[in-house]
């Protein structure tokens, strides 16, 4: 009879700890990056896996932003340098400089139908809406990838960007120089 309480309880604690699992991972929203020393939020509905850097290919004759070609779990995946990306118009080292232990590549979710990974330079995280006080709007001219911009509660800006509307942009799906 003693056991069967246990089993019982044992099953109820389990039961309350799913729930508890399920509810906190329900209300972390974004990936927190930082590229270039911006940080930015990756919607988690839209990004994919995280791997660790891994060799790439140059590939010639493409945008600077493009890095070239990874393997990654035996599929190739074009990688995108997202500090280049949205930030043309500053000089940046070369690649093999600013590769550091810390660099990652975060894929976009297999459902956007683009094999690409972003070169990131650090992961920050997961982040919630809890954890910011202001919303803004994009920044004015800003691509049609970001959405709005938030303030955390140091009073630190991160710009959330849309990986949708990013696989969509015909500039990103047209790497050729």
């Amino acid at each position: 009879m003693a056991n069967r309480q246990s089993l019982r309880d044992l099953q109820e604690r389990l039961a309350q700890r799913l729930t508890a699992a399920k509810s906190e991972a329900a209300t972390a929203s974004w990936l927190a990056v930082e590229a270039h020393g911006q940080r930015y939020l990756l919607p988690l509905v839209q990004s994919g896996e995280i791997f660790p850097w891994a060799s790439v290919q140059a590939v010639p004759y493409t945008k600077p932003w493009y890095a070239g070609v990874a393997s990654l779990r035996g599929g190739l995946h074009g990688v995108v340098d997202l500090g280049r990306l949205v930030d043309r118009s500053s000089d940046l080292a070369p690649l093999a400089d600013r590769i550091t232990s810390e660099s990652r590549l975060v894929s976009l979710h297999a459902a956007l139908g683009v094999n690409a990974v972003l070169w990131i330079d650090r992961l920050l995280g997961l982040r919630n809406p809890a954890m910011f006080s202001a919303l803004g709007e994009a920044p004015a001219g800003a691509p049609p990838y970001f959405s709005r911009c938030l303030v955390d509660h140091q009073g630190l800006p991160w710009q959330e960007m849309d990986l949708q509307a990013l696989a969509a942009e015909p500039e990103f799906l047209a790497i050729a120089a």
